[in-house]
Order: structure tokens, then sequence, then C-alpha cells
């Protein structure tokens, strides 16, 4: 095995045991995304240079017993919305021409204190404003979306070409484009890991979290974001746990094949001992507009000077949402305020009869490029960021914390993704119940093929 394909334990494992470098891994990823870089394009920009030589140094340290922990000598990649004292932060927008960071986010902080080797920053959708990033293609078929917002941190991780990477995501933008590409994606609470130094969607829904090939890799990440000791991620299984199985909206409007994954991996759970309940969502008929009715105001907000100034410089895509958001009264802002506060105790009092709640992550596949639209059989049509959002949505506006977990592919050979939802502070749940799930899948982090090849056949 190749080192770009190792998973972020086995890596660690392999360095700690002398049996691998972080230079010599490294190297290996950085041969890898240079390989990519043409036909996927994840990357704003890779710093070889910088790379090795925080690789160099990492490998200094472990040499010297300066140990930091299973992120030493592990190279990744920031979402690049993430501030690096002195580098870009771009937000994929020509708006952030010449702009450089004046200290280091709290993310980027703690992940070198713990060690890791920053490669380079990842494309997003503009400011993280879109659920497609069209700059970059999806791992597993170039004709296909990444996801958004952020895609280049799934396909980076995917494509071998980083060993983890972090994400934001404020409707779905780490869990959704983590499900196109067969990733794990994890949002964990609001507010667990800090927010500052992270260019602001909106800053009630933003969430930052780690994008890996495994879900005991992305309890690993997490430990070190928000400066725990240990990962969060104890053993025993899911004997006895309670798992919500949604009798509405999560299922409605969902390919036959997204249902029949999701389903069975669910009844993977029940055969590990998990007791199945039925469960019925609440409020969903304001999910959608609750959660554009807090980001686009709130996202307007945040673009209001440069707006005016340098209207030119955006997206049309981003442009037309920005300047639609100044058209909402605040009296609107505020009825969505309320109704998040309804949700969330709606939500609460769902968790009284399930610990997680196991639904799809996303209605469908990978869209084609430049594909506007998916139509249902009974005859509705959506964009393709509205189905996207659609089933991320509750838990951005609740808070709560969701991960996504790939369970199989389609006819075509692309994944699908299953999300489970935890209650307050429930990222041991969720990271427990997945971790179980992911043991029995025999293709568990593996990679997406080469780029340019087919798809692998469906796995169920």
């Amino acid at each position: 095995m190749r080192p770009y394909e190792l998973t972020l334990a086995g890596a660690a494992a392999a360095i700690a045991a002398g049996e691998l470098s972080p230079v010599e891994l490294t190297a290996s990823v950085l041969g890898r995304a240079d390989a990519v870089a043409d036909s996927l394009n994840p990357y704003v920009g890779v710093d070889h240079e910088a790379a090795l030589r925080a690789a160099r140094q990492a490998e200094r340290d472990l040499a010297a017993g300066r140990g930091r922990g299973p992120l030493h000598g592990i190279p990744f990649a920031l979402k690049d919305l993430i501030d690096v004292k002195g580098q870009p932060t771009s937000a994929s927008s020509r708006v952030r021409d010449g702009h450089r960071a004046s200290e280091d986010s709290v993310v980027a902080a703690r992940l070198a204190t713990a060690g890791a080797v920053l490669l380079g920053k990842a494309h997003t959708h503009e400011f993280a404003y879109g659920l497609t990033t069209p700059q970059t293609r999806n791992a597993w078929a170039a004709d296909r979306v990444a996801g958004g917002s952020s895609g280049g941190s799934a396909v980076a991780v995917a494509a071998g070409a980083a060993t983890f990477a972090i994400g934001t995501d404020t409707g779905g933008s780490v869990r959704v484009p983590a499900a196109l590409n067969g990733v794990v994606g994890l949002k964990p609470s609001h507010g667990l890991v800090p927010t500052r130094g992270v260019t602001a969607l909106s800053w009630s829904l933003d969430h930052v979290g780690p994008l890996t090939r495994t879900v005991e890799d992305a309890a690993l990440v997490l430990a070190a974001l928000t400066g725990a000791e240990q990962a969060p991620l104890p053993d025993g299984g899911v004997a006895g746990l309670r798992v919500g199985v949604p009798v509405d909206y999560y299922f409605d409007h969902v390919t036959p094949e997204v249902e029949s994954a999701v389903r069975n991996a669910v009844e993977r759970l029940r055969d590990l001992g998990a007791e199945l309940v039925d469960v019925r969502v609440p409020m969903t008929r304001y999910v959608q507009a609750v959660q554009w009715g807090l980001m686009v105001p709130e996202a307007s907000a945040n673009h209001e000077r440069t707006l005016r100034t340098t209207p030119e410089l955006y997206g049309d895509d981003v442009r037309l949402l920005l300047e639609a958001g100044e058209l909402f009264h605040a009296g609107d802002y505020l009825r969505a305020q309320r109704a998040r506060t309804l949700m969330r105790r709606e939500w609460a009092r769902l968790f009284e009869e399930a610990d997680i709640v196991a639904a799809p992550a996303v209605p469908t596949a990978a869209a084609r490029a430049g594909q506007e639209s998916v139509s249902w059989p009974d005859g509705t049509v959506e964009s393709v960021p509205d189905a996207y959002v659609r089933l991320s949505a509750p838990a951005n506006i609740t808070g709560l914390p969701a991960l996504t977990v790939p369970v199989g592919r389609d006819g075509a050979g692309l994944p699908l993704g299953m999300q489970l939802i935890g209650g307050p502070r429930g990222e041991r749940t969720v990271l427990r119940a997945a971790r179980a799930y992911e043991r029995t899948r025999p293709d568990a982090g593996s990679l997406a093929p080469e780029a340019g090849s087919p798809p692998a056949a469906p796995v169920a």
C-alpha cells in the first residue's frame, strides 16, 4: 500500500512503529495531489516546500521523543475559508484577491499544535455560498459535481491528495460533499469547534468539521479541533442503542438506490444489537424556509460593504443570492429565529424517544456538472442545491451533531451516504454508531478510483 492510501489512524500507527516517516508520507500525498490536480482540481494551491519543511520538523520532534499525538506528521488540507497567518484566504473568490490573514484561526492553531502538516488550501464554492463547488470535480467521476461548499476538501481526501481535511458546514457543506465522494464528514454541535478566523457565511448556522476516510479518523481530528486529550470514540458497539428511523421527510423524494442503501445500513445496526424506533420529524414544512430565512440575510449582512463597492467581482450565482438577501424584512428574519427555537424544542423531544436518528445524507448521488434540477416521479422538480440542502439543513438549524458515512454506491458506481444525527453534544454516540456500522463494510477507508478511470462496481 502506498503511503497516500493510508487512513489517518493507519499512518499514525506506521509512524509510531517507525515503519513510515512524516516526510515519506507527506511526499507521497504531495505526489498524489500533483497527479490529480488537472483532472480533479481540489486545491486552490499547494505549498510543497512548506509542507516538506513541516514534515521534516515533525520527524525531528518524533525522533527526539517530542511526539504530540496521532496527528503529528499527518498531511492535511484546509478549506479556503480558514485563516493561516501570512497566507491568502481567497474563499475561492476574486473579491479576496490580495488578502492575507493577519493571524491564525483557532482551528489552524490547534492543528499546528497537534503537529499536523498543512499541504494547502482546498477549493470552496465561492464564500461557501453553494452546494456544488463548480471548479472541482467529483473524485469518482469527473463529469459529476464535487458537492459543496467543502468540495475541495472532500475530493482531496477521497482521492488521497490529503490524509484528512477541514471543511465548514452551514447547510450541509461538510456532509453533502462527503456523501457524494464516499468519505466521512462530521458536523459537530454548534459552537463545539470555534469559528474565530473562519470566513463567515451565516454566523448562527456555521460549523467547522473534519472530512476523513474513516469514522476513527474523524474522532481523532475532532479531538484536536476541540483541544480534547482523547478521541471521543468509546468502545461498546450499539447494543441497546435506540436508532430513530424517520417515517416521513427523510425518505420522501430520494432515489430508490439511496433508500435501499440507507435502509440496509440501518438493518445492519439492528443486527449489531441496536433497537429501531419509528420517529416523526418535527416541523418539516418549515425546514427550508427557516434555513434560507436565517442564512440569506446573515450572508448579505456579512457582504454588505463589498457587495456595494465591487459587485462585479462576485460570481453570478452568489451575487444574486446576496442581493436577494438585502430585500429580506427584519420581521421575516425574526420569524425564522422564532421558528428555529421551536424546532430545537421539538427535536429535543424527539431525542426522548431515540438516541440517534439514521437517515439519508443526500437524496441522490452526485449530479452531473451543469445539471440544474432534480425531477421526482410525482412531478416535483427542485433545484440541485435545494435537493442537497433539504436533508442536511435540520442539523444546522438545530445545531445538533451529524455525521455522514458511506453506505454503498449506486448503479453508476457513485457513492451514497447515511446521515446519523445525535442529541445535543451527542458526538460520542454518533461516532460510536457510525464506527460500529463502518466495521461491517469491507471497503471502509478505500480511495476513489484513479482519476480518469471508471467508477468501481456498486457495493451494497
